[in-house]
């Protein structure tokens, strides 16, 4: 199973790279117990945490009374290893907490382009999903497979051309498999550049 789901993560736009087998189950099940002890968000279809800064999703904005204080040092920790593999030039900042259950999703959007800097990085864990990029100008769609514990990391066209999207379903057709969902959540990395 895990050699089909990694042979479907090279359809990405151009900018965007998938990395599997980011960090370890043992840490992958560390940052879970970390997030299950502090309080979740209830504020969209499914929970959110924020660190470093909050984001508005009604006003698509950062604000200057946003700022949470520095990520904890678990999140630090990830984040400097970013830097260090090349994913990133300067540290992240922020970072979203999201969690999917079977049936949840986020719908086609682009990271804030007046928020947020020229790189977006996620690292799943729990459970697989395939994530759906659809470019804006053609509508071409391509589409991968985020196994847990991978990292996608988009720039360029993927940052900016693209549109991604986790489809809100039960389960996924991976190379013409049924693989039920279970819980996934994705860590999200980015740099705030613009605080209103």
């Amino acid at each position: 199973m895990d050699t089909r789901l990694k042979a479907t993560a090279t359809h990405l736009p151009a900018g965007a790279r998938y990395v599997p087998g980011f960090v370890s189950a043992v840490e992958e099940s560390e940052f879970i117990t970390l997030l299950d002890v502090s309080v979740w968000s209830c504020e969209l279809k499914r929970r959110v945490q924020h660190f470093g800064y909050r984001y508005d999703y009604k006003s698509r904005s950062v604000t200057s009374d946003a700022y949470l204080g520095s990520l904890p040092d678990w999140l630090q920790s990830l984040a400097h290893r970013l830097v260090e593999a090349g994913c990133f030039d300067s540290l992240p900042d922020q970072v979203i907490a999201n969690e999917y259950l079977p049936g949840q999703g986020i719908s086609a959007h682009i990271d804030c382009e007046p928020c947020f800097g020229d790189t977006i990085v996620s690292l799943s864990l729990l459970s697989s999903c395939e994530m759906v990029f659809r470019e804006k100008e053609s509508g071409t769609k391509l589409s991968t497979v985020l196994a847990p514990r991978s990292l996608v990391i988009l720039k360029d066209a993927a940052r900016y051309a693209w549109t991604h999207e986790i489809p809100a379903r039960k389960s996924d057709l991976l190379d013409g498999c049924k693989v039920e969902r279970s819980r996934r959540v994705s860590l999200t990395f980015r740099n705030v550049i613009r605080v209103l």
